[in-house]
Order: structure tokens, then sequence, then C-alpha cells
């Protein structure tokens, strides 16, 4: 396994972070593992030589996070980074358990601890932009975290460049903790970020470590067959997704074209070339399954040549933003 340090933060974390989004409960989501093979997962990551984990509250409404807690509580904690989000509401007769008001945040994080039988968190990440509180107020909450030994760092995922310049300047201004990270969709099949995104944590030192590297499954097998896959006729978010426009097709068709190529998989390929971004501290792998897992850490070994990167990019042609809200 490589490792990295995460931006300003000192952390050195494994160069692919395994996201936990796929494991809770299939009542959350029909393609979401249940406990024992979620374990089977997470056990094998660690045995792989992944040290960074990316949770979130909602996923599977807290189980997700019980789970990952459940696990590393046998291990070496300490030698662990864990992420995880807030933001999105927990209980909709709870008007306070999203957002992030001052309430929201304490509120939420304290119930993370809980779920994740961990003292303090070491990433606690803002998951969307909250319009109904100012970023001031939610900045000194956050900040308080870290005051209270309740979390580490703290970063955001997925906004307007304007909006973390904003939040960015906002905690230089009042003295505050600022975001050391930004978790952002970025991949082969969707590059918006980087006409002012990436470029912002560039200039800023922000550690990036992108969601979605593989276009929510889009780049992981030829475009014709995603929709046989359990998630493909489940998820709403990924058929409604953005990328099947016809200069993605092509790129799909070309990383299809360069796996058999190398005598490897287009998940591979299309994963080796987000490696190869210096702007991408770790990249957060969403995995169902053993065999994918140890697959994608294989592409670490994968080395593309800039002639090879240049043609996977170039059909590429402008997309609407998406997820930010």
């Amino acid at each position: 396994m490589e490792y990295t340090t995460l931006g300003t933060t000192g952390l050195s974390v494994s160069r692919l972070c395994l996201g936990c989004m796929s494991f809770g409960s299939t009542d959350w989501h029909e393609w979401v593992l249940e406990e024992q093979e979620s374990r089977e997962v997470i056990e094998r990551a660690l045995d792989l030589g992944i040290n960074f984990f990316d949770t979130a509250n909602i996923y599977s409404y807290g189980e997700s996070e019980r789970i990952l807690g459940d696990v590393l509580a046998e291990y070496d904690r300490d030698a662990q980074v864990v992420a995880t989000k807030t933001y999105f509401e927990m209980d909709e007769t709870n008007r306070h358990s999203g957002g992030l008001s001052r309430k929201a945040i304490e509120q939420e994080v304290t119930n993370s601890l809980d779920r994740l039988g961990m003292d303090t968190i070491d990433l606690l990440q803002t998951h969307r932009w909250d319009d109904e509180t100012p970023i001031e107020t939610t900045l000194r909450a956050l900040n308080d975290t870290i005051r209270r030994n309740q979390t580490r760092y703290v970063g955001a995922s997925s906004m307007w460049a304007y909006q973390f310049a904003e939040a960015l300047h906002t905690s230089d201004r009042l003295g505050l903790e600022r975001f050391a990270t930004m978790q952002n969709q970025y991949s082969l099949a969707y590059r918006e970020e980087e006409r002012e995104m990436l470029p912002l944590c560039q200039r800023e030192n922000i550690g990036v470590i992108p969601w979605s590297p593989l276009a929510k499954g889009f780049l992981a097998r030829p475009h014709e067959g995603i929709e046989r896959t359990t998630r493909g006729q489940t998820d709403d978010l990924l058929r409604n997704r953005p990328y099947d426009v016809d200069s993605n097709l092509e790129i799909n068709e070309r990383v299809e074209e360069m796996a058999a190529e190398k005598g490897v998989s287009m998940a591979q390929i299309a994963l080796a070339w987000l490696l190869h971004k210096e702007w991408v501290d770790a990249p957060i792998i969403g995995t169902s399954s053993v065999e994918h897992l140890e697959e994608a850490v294989e592409a670490l070994e994968i080395k593309l040549t800039d002639s090879d990167l240049a043609y996977l990019e170039e059909p590429y042609e402008p997309l609407p933003v998406v997820d930010h809200d």
C-alpha cells in the first residue's frame, strides 16, 4: 500500500480511502451490504494496508458508522483515520437532526461518536452547504468540536467553489479552524471540478479526497451493461446520472479498449487515471465485494503514460454541475 500526507493535516493516509456508503442495511438501499458482508470487506481493507475510512451519519441512518466502529475496535484504533459527515436529516420528526446549525452539529457529532464507539473523530466533514445557517455559525460550531476534542480536523464535501472560498476566508478572518479537506465528485467522466474547485484546493493546500471515482459504476463496465447491476436497477441517483452523453460513451469505450490492451479491468484504468492527478490525495472507493476491493488496490501499480492520459481525456465535453445540493 502507498501512503500520502492528507493536505496540511499531517495525517498519513493510504492512497485509497475505503468508502462505507455500501455498509449497513438493505432497508436503506437494496444494494447495501448487511453487517457480516460489510465486516469482511473492512477487514480485508485493513489486511491490504488501507488505514483511511470515510462514512457518514446518513449512511443506513447510522448503521454504517456502527459497523465500521465495531470492526475497528478489534484493531489498533490509533493506526486508523476515520472520517464521517453530517448534514442530511436523520429523523423526520426532529427538525434539528439535519443541517449545519450549532444544535444540529453538536447533536449529530455526539451521536456519531456513540455509534463509532470512539472518543474522537479524525475528520468531520460537512456533507453539503447549508443555505439556512450562516457560515460563521457553522464554522464556530465546528471549531468548538475540535476544542472539545470531539474531532481533530474538519472538512467539506460537494459545494460551489465560491462557497468553499467564502468558508476558508471566514475561518481566516475569525481565527477559526479551516476546512482541511474537500470531498468532491471527480472522475474521468465528470471533470467539472477541474475548472474552479481543484485549482482552489491546490492553491490553498487542501487535501482532496474525491468520491465516485468510477462515476457511480459507469466507468467499471461497458456502458451497455450498467443497468444489469443491482444498483443500476434500483438506485435513482445512478439511473439519473449525467454521464450518458456521447462524449462520455466514447470515454467509456476508450477505457474498455485500454483495459484490454493492458490486461486489466476497466475500473482499474479509471482509478489509475485519477491516481495520476497531482491534486488528488486519496480517492474514496466504494465496493460491495472483497474481489473489487483487491482489484482497486492493484490499480496503484498501473502506470499510465502522458499519451494514455491524453487519449482517455480527449473526448470529454462539459457537463451540468450536479450534487451540490
